[in-house]
């Protein structure tokens, strides 16, 4: 006798969340794609938005939903803080950066964690495969997550950002794919204060932030390098506990997502279409898991 599947834990779609987190109300976007397959623990990505930008501006940035509803997988939009009582402006507080977060020492850690708890109380998660992916400030944080949840990561995804918590004292060898446009003028690819940012911050570079977690998940020292239309891709093997580095340098490439859509503001840098980081960021998660 054939046995049914068991109901949906969650009903497909935009589940919108609510939480309070260290005396603040929070919020995120919680996307269940029709695709997941509840008969096991379902993956989790957290998606983090660039700084002024909300969980909408996440969703329609990276297309992530579209990932998703293809492999079977959670996404999680949260929303930063800022000073307007809607979701606006808003920032994360990710290291030496950024903005409102940043200057009322806003503990997003702790609030990614509370999401985790909150949706724990919902569903069973796979401990061995929850991931972190964001945009510049958002980016920032994915590093800032390394750096301070590897316990709970098994993989974080920057794009467009580099690694500005210092000390940076993970407690477990963690996955790290990244992305960069050598032009970007918001967060120079070889550090310092962009001429196009907002923020007076002298941002860490590229090869520093690179050399940071091969260093620490103990890679291979000589990455393997392919190159293709605007594309350089490099890749550290031989990593702590099946963990792997890699960096794909978009080159002559801006401020923005890889095959996404751009910020939507006038003067947007414009994506390169060669890649979609999107696909290759759940790629690259969903062969790295936890061990």
């Amino acid at each position: 006798m054939a046995t049914s599947s068991p109901p949906p834990a969650l009903p497909a779609g935009e589940i919108s969340r609510t939480i309070i987190h260290d005396g603040r109300e929070r919020s995120y976007i919680l996307y269940v794609p029709t695709s997941l397959n509840w008969n096991q623990p379902p993956a989790l990505v957290f998606v983090f938005h660039g700084g002024t930008g909300n969980a909408q501006n996440a969703i329609q940035m990276t297309g992530f939903h579209q990932v998703a509803d293809q492999h079977g997988f959670l996404v999680a939009y949260p929303n930063g803080t800022g000073r307007l009582s809607d979701d606006k402006l808003l920032t994360w507080n990710a290291g030496n950066c950024c903005g409102y977060a940043y200057e009322k020492k806003v503990d997003d850690v702790g609030f990614v964690r509370a999401i985790v708890t909150d949706l724990e109380t919902l569903i069973n998660l796979d401990p061995k495969r929850i991931y972190a992916t964001g945009m510049s400030n958002g980016a920032l944080l994915s590093h800032r997550l390394g750096c301070e949840a590897s316990d709970l990561f098994a993989g974080i995804a920057p794009v467009a950002g580099t690694l500005n918590t210092i000390p940076c004292n993970p407690s477990h060898p963690i996955s790290v794919i990244m992305f960069h446009g050598t032009e970007d003028q918001h967060i120079l690819y070889n550090g310092g204060a962009g001429p196009q940012s907002r923020l007076s911050v002298d941002f860490t570079s590229v090869q520093d932030s690179v050399e940071f977690w091969t260093a620490f998940n103990n890679c291979a020292s000589q990455p393997q390098l392919t190159t293709f239309d605007d594309i350089q891709h490099q890749i550290w093997s031989g990593c702590a506990a099946s963990t792997s580095v890699e960096l794909y340098t978009i080159i002559g490439g801006g401020h923005a997502w890889p095959g996404g859509r751009s910020s939507g503001r006038p003067d947007a840098d414009q994506p390169t279409k060669s890649i979609s980081a999107s696909d290759l960021i759940w790629k690259f998660f969903a062969t790295h898991p936890k061990p």
